[in-house]
């Protein structure tokens, strides 16, 4: 199989980036991974809500483009289907989509009032009304899978495509210190514990690189 290339956004930033790298990595793709220039009016847009569409990440395989990240996911499912990016039944398969797209196109409030920011903390953050009605749906969202299929990710034993839709949502809550019960915060610990989610943190946190726009103090 060719060698496929991945373009990303700053990894500190870049929510749409860490779904499509860690669909990637869950998938054990092969694959180059290229980086765009923070201060590249594109990609400064994108990574502050103000693009009417989103081209990074993208994958490029067989001379084949996909830049939207469910497209991302279903094509990696297509060409590794044994990598387990979607649950093994009909109904979980079903809702596994479901709620990867419920965030692929929802949670406006909480992407801005909560922006993804890998290098910050915030303790004690006070949420405002419209992101902690985003935040009540995620959590509804994670206790109903975890109650379901006994996790500890989402849909059961190994991650898949659900959890790399929401691990920019776990950093977020971890960032800004959201209060979660046991069940959604041990989530969230096993995401982050995951070796691709531990190797883009560090990454995230070793850029130089800064979006002034996004490391306001709150």
């Amino acid at each position: 199989m060719a060698k496929a290339a991945l373009t990303i956004a700053s990894k500190n930033y870049g929510s749409w980036s860490l779904r499509g790298w860690l669909l990637c990595k869950l998938a054990e793709l092969d694959f180059e991974e290229k980086v765009v220039d923070s201060d590249d009016p594109s990609t400064r847009a994108e990574l502050l809500l103000l693009s009417p569409s989103f081209l990074v990440p993208c994958l490029t395989h067989n001379g084949i483009k996909i830049w939207d990240t469910l497209a991302i996911a279903e094509y990696l499912n297509e060409i590794l289907p044994t990598a387990g990016l979607l649950p093994k039944t009909l109904g979980a398969r079903a809702r596994c989509r479901a709620i990867s797209g419920e965030m692929h196109s929802g949670f406006s409030n909480l992407r801005s009032a909560l922006p993804m920011n890998l290098k910050a903390h915030h303790p004690g953050f006070k949420v405002w009304a419209g992101a902690q009605a985003d935040i009540n749906r995620i959590v509804s969202i994670w206790r109903e899978c975890l109650a379901t299929d006994k996790g500890p990710f989402l849909f059961g034993a190994t991650a898949c495509m659900a959890d790399a839709m929401f691990a920019p949502v776990v950093t977020r809550f971890l960032s800004y210190d959201v209060k979660l019960d046991s069940d959604c915060t041990a989530y969230c610990a096993t995401v982050m514990a995951l070796p691709q989610m531990r190797e883009w943190v560090d990454a995230a946190k070793a850029e130089p690189d800064e979006v002034v726009e996004l490391d306001v103090e709150f």
